[in-house]
């Protein structure tokens, strides 16, 4: 398809010298004209393609209104560019009937009101086309290998967006799934409201193919990615009819942006695992030279730093709850911004961090990490003591995921970073979660009470939960258990009878809140 338009045929010399005028279909002069036939042949239509300009005398068109009707909707059906009459051989004006007809149609109409030899029109419209479609071949090529080049040398979005930018010399607009804008170039003709309720509008344009134009907002548009699994749509303002070209732009640079995706994520994915292994091996052997010259090649500096551990747990209970793969994206971004070397990966539903910072840095630089990542996720951050080389990395990896595993899963998220000193005996009896001497203790605390919950379907152990988590009165503890106090001081009683101790004796209530506690963490 060429970008010769009827209104451009009409402006060259050959037509002007036949004093054309535009009889109807004036909506029609932007049509693209794909080549001229001169002919008499009133069943035409058949041999014609889209964009075919007609030329005729007349002469050998039907007499009958009928006839001139049908031609006229004969070339209609097949998309012709238009018509253009001859006057003088047959008529001296175009019939009303064929006027009316190509009206209806929606098909230009032109009268020639000059005699003009039909072969030069041909000619020169055909060599027009024939010179556009080389300057679209030689552009064609210009897009492929700007596009090619970027591929090759992995360019970002935002150069792949300039590119699309440049070529199309038009306003271009990268948005994401839900519409919201990623990014964004302005061309020369950019209205400056144009992103003025933009999530709004675009959700409004369908796209039910790979590329579309929507004229009422004049915008083409093509999707990124496949359709089963599409992540936004690229957007270049086009107020008129986009042109093959400007179509082939548009998708190339939708097709640079979705193999830079592409890259990115096997780029990363290659980068997780290689982090995966390495926090593996420190938390194994971290001594060893060889997990330290891996290290090195990772980009993690092993001289002159601290190492501090983090362990990232998305909070389940969140309102909008973060997976731990957009949980690690955002702990990437985040260390990227702050210049901290770091190793991330997902490991066990949790993610796992080994920070590289300044000896003399402070916990703030750890803080600072967590607050921008709990800006956008809502997760529980705890962080190991710092260790003072990659040897003993493995301690500050193994207390951040125990100060996680402490922390309360109903409690406030009252700080950006959780460390030993924030969980007590919580954080003790995890260090000692793997100590069978705990389990124990665990058994022979809480055995009795569960023993009988379970013969006899009480609930003796919530009952004394209630009592330890609730030391301003018992009052206070048969009211979070909805029961009256008569009822809640006989399930003391029994208590009492089954352990064969009294729960207002303190050293039973601390051994009997640290058993219950260690039960809760899964001991």
């Amino acid at each position: 398809m060429t970008d010769v338009t009827l209104r451009d045929v009409l402006a060259m010399p050959v037509l002007r010298a036949a004093e054309p005028v535009l009889l109807t279909g004036a909506d029609g002069l932007d049509r693209r004209v794909r080549w001229v036939h001169a002919t008499e042949l009133p069943d035409i239509a058949p041999l014609l393609r889209g964009g075919d300009l007609v030329l005729t005398t007349g002469i050998a068109l039907p007499e009958a209104e009928a006839g001139l009707r049908a031609f006229a909707e004969s070339l209609a059906e097949v998309s012709a560019a238009g018509l253009m009459v001859e006057l003088g051989r047959r008529w001296s004006a175009v019939p009303d009937t064929l006027v009316a007809a190509c009206a209806e149609a929606g098909l230009p109409l032109v009268c020639l009101q000059r005699v003009t030899r039909f072969a030069g029109i041909t000619q020169a419209v055909g060599e027009r086309v024939v010179d556009e479609q080389l300057a679209e071949l030689r552009e064609a090529e210009r897009v492929h290998e700007t596009f090619t080049a970027l591929s090759l040398a992995e360019a970002d979005p935002g150069e792949i967006l300039a590119a699309v930018q440049r070529l199309a010399g038009a306003t271009v607009v990268l948005e994401s799934e839900q519409h919201q804008v990623v990014d964004y170039l302005a061309g020369p003709d950019d209205p400056g409201e144009l992103l003025d309720g933009w999530t709004t509008r675009s959700g409004r344009v369908p796209l039910a193919g790979r590329t579309t134009w929507d004229e009422q907002q004049g915008w083409l548009l093509t999707r990124l990615g496949p359709r089963e699994r599409g992540w936004g749509r690229l957007v270049v303002l086009s107020p008129r009819p986009p042109s093959q070209r400007l179509v082939a732009i548009a998708e190339r640079g939708a097709a640079a942006l979705a193999l830079h995706r592409l890259h990115d994520r096997d780029r990363d994915n290659l980068v997780r695992r290689t982090h995966h292994e390495l926090l593996l091996a420190l938390q194994t052997d971290p001594a060893a030279a060889d997990v330290v010259r891996r290290c090195e090649l990772a980009g993690l500096p092993t001289t002159r730093r601290s190492y501090v551990g983090l362990t990232i747990r998305p909070r389940p209970d969140a309102s909008r709850r973060s997976s731990a793969g957009e949980v690690l994206a955002a702990v990437v971004h985040a260390a990227h911004e702050a210049g901290l070397p770091a190793l991330i990966c997902e490991m066990d539903h949790d993610v796992r961090v080994l920070l590289a910072v300044s000896p003399t840095a402070s916990e703030a630089v750890v803080d600072r990490l967590a607050t921008a990542l709990l800006r956008r996720h809502s997760a529980v951050v705890g962080a190991g003591r710092p260790a003072a080389s990659l040897a003993t990395a493995d301690r500050t990896l193994r207390e951040s995921r125990q100060v996680v595993d402490a922390v309360r899963p109903d409690r406030p998220a009252d700080r950006p970073v959780h460390r030993l000193e924030d969980v007590h005996l919580r954080g003790l009896l995890t260090l000692l979660a793997d100590d069978d001497r705990l389990r124990l203790f665990v058994a022979r605390e809480l055995e009795p009470l569960r023993e009988h919950d379970a013969v006899h379907g009480t609930e003796l152990v919530a009952a004394v939960r209630a009592l330890l988590l609730n030391p301003a009165g018992k009052a206070q503890a048969a009211a979070s258990l909805h029961l009256s106090r008569p009822a809640y001081y006989a399930r003391l009683a029994k208590a009492e009878a089954v352990l064969g101790e009294r729960l207002d004796d303190p050293d039973i209530r601390v051994s009997l809140h640290a058993a219950l506690v260690a039960a809760e963490l899964g001991v």
